[in-house]
């Protein structure tokens, strides 16, 4: 049953007028609760109402128009008066939006989505038909762009912790390089150790040697 538009009801709902700020309302409350911004695409909107007590929605447009959802081949008639109640990942007691299936245009009646998200959206209408199409192909092109944006930005910074990681393997193969140069050098200095030991033994044991020669040589000369 279609709730009737009061005065009454305005005086306690929020109340749009004008196309631009009706945009950005219906937008805004679509994206609130989890559906895609892109499902209603009305234009020339006279007038959007929201009576967040209960859910209930209205939007008034100039005429009645047909949208087609290229991404699922789908043509969507939405009425100048659309009158439903939306609630979190769901729009309920739909009245005014009508698909169009083979030859004939069946009421849609409700829209979800899953909860928790699974990239799926629920139609169902008059006569126990019921489709899932993805998510995706009610987003407005601008959502699009910044989902790419995202994950370009995401991508970018895996770039640049794979350069962080590349580099820091870079300074790590220098800091083995330097150690094992540390090393050479240590064993460097080892050899000239023993070098400068073996030299001054080699000189002991001449020195040694040159004693035992002389000694008999210096004894003889001076007995004489």
């Amino acid at each position: 049953m279609t709730l009737k538009i009061t005065q009454e009801l305005k005086s306690k709902a929020e109340v749009y007028y004008g196309d631009a700020i009706s945009q950005e309302k219906i937008k805004l409350l679509l994206k609130e609760v989890g559906l895609p911004t892109g499902l209603l695409p009305l234009k020339d909107i006279l007038e959007v109402g929201y009576l967040e007590e209960t859910g209930f929605v209205w939007l008034k447009q100039k005429k009645k128009i047909e949208h087609m959802f290229k991404a699922i081949g789908k043509m969507v008639s939405y009425a100048s008066e659309i009158t439903a109640h939306v609630e979190k990942g769901r729009i309920k007691n739909v009245n005014g939006v009508k698909v169009k299936e083979i030859l004939l245009w069946v009421p849609v009646y409700e829209i979800s989505v899953d909860d928790p998200p699974t990239g799926k959206l629920t139609c169902k209408s008059t006569g126990g038909i019921s489709k899932t199409f993805p998510t995706s192909a009610f987003e407005l092109p601008e959502e699009t762009k910044e989902v790419k944006t995202v994950n370009n930005e995401k991508n970018e910074v895996k770039a640049v912790n794979n350069e962080k990681n590349e580099v820091k393997t870079v300074d790590q193969e220098k800091n083995e390089v330097k150690t094992a140069d540390q090393e050479n050098n240590e064993k460097k200095t080892d050899d000239q150790e023993n070098n400068e030991k073996e030299t001054g033994a080699d000189m002991a044991i001449k020195t040694v040697t040159n004693e035992q020669i002389f000694a008999p040589v210096a004894q003889a000369v001076a007995n004489k």
